[in-house]
């Protein structure tokens, strides 16, 4: 464990201690060294039930009709009520609590306005188009899936690796670039992996946050947020808040380049560098924008982006081969290139020239400003948020950028509070690496987990460290005898995703 934020925890409460197993576990050898074991939690409750959920507007006195917002202030939920009311239905407030975090309070998050109780999404959804027609937006919900019911049914999925016995190794992978996305078991079928499981997010078809892969940084970093580091083949994990300065010199003079194999001037999650509009703090799944960019391509990315600008092209060495006043070469074979927008494009072509020699440098921090050697045997996936330090529930959810700036809280009730498919990555305490799935949004069988109650999962199952990976619809595992072994929350089953990790023998 590294660094102050780890100091802070919240209570693991939720399920008060114990798992609420439902049938016995079920555990299977998948290698030597290497188990699944399967879990069923809790039941489906006659309590549970659809109902609509009514969308707020921004301001007290914003249109209903394009409301977009899943709750709100009291005062625009009591306004709304009592719209809905005067048009025949009967609207239920309902107070959202958030739970404490690490760096965050436990406190109301907002409130939501609900109609009717139903049975199934089919009687709710007819309820919906007549709230509709009578000039509301919104949705339905089923209510097991809010995030606090700690009885709720769950599917839960835990493959340890055991390095006493196994001798292989676990880390990531993706396809023939990094600018594209594959699926899971075609990866690991092509690796002859034992085992999967999905990484990181992914944008614009490539994986985002900070990645380094065996010692190579090819991915960005969103400044601050957390991440795994894995070495010595999946022997070793910890978890931490991860940063990365990579600069360009040239003769005398040096700039810091923005990102490393991403879209410039879109800067997804944001946590970027200098001039990130509307802020250079981790906000998740929002994208940023910086007009004035320089982008490093590495031969990972595969084709990179054509457009106005300008770019350098260097070799193997650092010599330019090449200075373009627009964007879109190849990147030479072990070598790079560096694109700009904007005024970044006039310092380019103003310091590089041809047949000169630039340095490319970088430098990745760990939470208290600690340079990490980046290793053959180094990789780190920045992901997050961490779930679990030290054997101790402690969820970064304001450093990770859960907590969204400004009022709406929509985006941390559905994302954090709500239950949602979660995949994860830890350590127990037996030193065995576990890579887990639970499945959700799939009522009566599996509804997910709120990000908080993910972390006390964790501990639950041993965990001595831990971090939240990749969820949602893009939560899937395989193993090399059973195929997918979790139910993706996908109609269409797994998606295409922007990295992996495999456990190869």
């Amino acid at each position: 464990m590294n660094g102050p934020a780890a100091a802070a925890t919240s209570d693991d409460s939720f399920f008060g201690g114990k798992l609420p197993l439902s049938a016995p576990p079920v555990t299977t050898a998948v290698a030597p060294g290497v188990t699944l074991t399967s879990l069923s939690l809790g039941a489906k409750d006659a309590g549970d039930y659809w109902t609509v959920h009514v969308y707020l507007p921004g301001t007290v006195d914003g249109p209903l009709n394009t409301a977009n917002t899943a709750l709100g202030a009291k005062e625009i939920a009591d306004r709304v009520a009592g719209v809905v009311r005067q048009k025949g239905f009967e609207p239920r407030i309902e107070e959202v609590a958030s739970p404490a975090f690490a760096d965050h309070p436990a406190g109301t998050l907002g409130w939501t306005v609900r109609v009717g109780q139903y049975a199934t999404s089919v009687e709710a959804s007819a309820l919906l188009s007549k709230i509709r027609a009578a000039g509301f937006a919104g949705g339905t919900r089923y209510t097991a899936q809010d995030g606090i019911d700690p009885g709720a049914p769950q599917k839960v999925h835990v493959l340890r690796v055991d390095f006493r016995e196994f001798g292989g190794t676990v880390g990531t992978d993706f396809g023939p670039a990094l600018n594209g996305t594959e699926k899971l078991t075609d990866l690991a079928a092509a690796a002859g992996a034992v085992a999967g499981i999905n990484a990181q997010w992914f944008y614009n078809s490539a994986p985002g946050g900070m990645y380094v892969k065996d010692g190579k940084l090819i991915g960005s970093a969103t400044q601050g947020r957390a991440g795994i580091k894995i070495a010595r083949g999946g022997r070793s994990v910890d978890v931490d808040a991860y940063t990365a300065h990579v600069t360009l010199r040239a003769g005398r003079e040096s700039v810091e380049i923005d990102g490393v194999n991403r879209v410039p001037g879109e800067i997804w999650n944001c946590g970027g560098v200098g001039g990130d509009q509307p802020t250079e703090k981790p906000q998740h799944d929002l994208k940023c924008t910086d007009g004035s960019e320089l982008v490093l391509f590495t031969p990972e990315w595969g084709a990179p982006p054509a457009g106005a600008g300008a770019e350098v092209v260097l070799d193997a060495g650092g010599k330019v081969t090449a200075v373009n006043s627009s964007r879109g070469a190849s990147v030479p074979a072990g070598g790079s290139t560096v694109q700009a927008i904007g005024d970044s494009s006039a310092w380019l072509l103003e310091h590089v020239k041809v047949g000169e020699r630039v340095h490319v440098s970088e430098r990745v921090e760990d939470s208290r400003g600690r340079h990490v050697a980046l290793t053959p045997d180094t990789t780190i996936l920045q992901v997050g948020p961490t779930l679990v330090r030290d054997g101790k529930v402690s969820v970064n959810a304001a450093a990770d950028g859960l907590i969204r700036e400004g009022a709406d809280r929509t985006f941390t009730y559905n994302w954090a509070v709500r239950s949602n498919p979660r995949s994860m990555i830890g350590m127990d305490d037996r030193g065995r690496l576990m890579l887990v799935v639970v499945d959700g949004r799939q009522d009566g069988y599996s509804e997910g987990l709120g990000i908080a109650q993910t972390g006390e999962l964790m501990k639950l199952l041993g965990a001595r460290e831990a971090m939240n990976l990749d969820g949602g619809g893009s939560s899937v595992m395989v193993t090399s005898g059973a195929g997918i072994v979790n139910r993706p929350s996908d109609a269409t089953g797994q998606r295409s995703l922007g990295n992996v990790l495999l456990v190869r023998p």
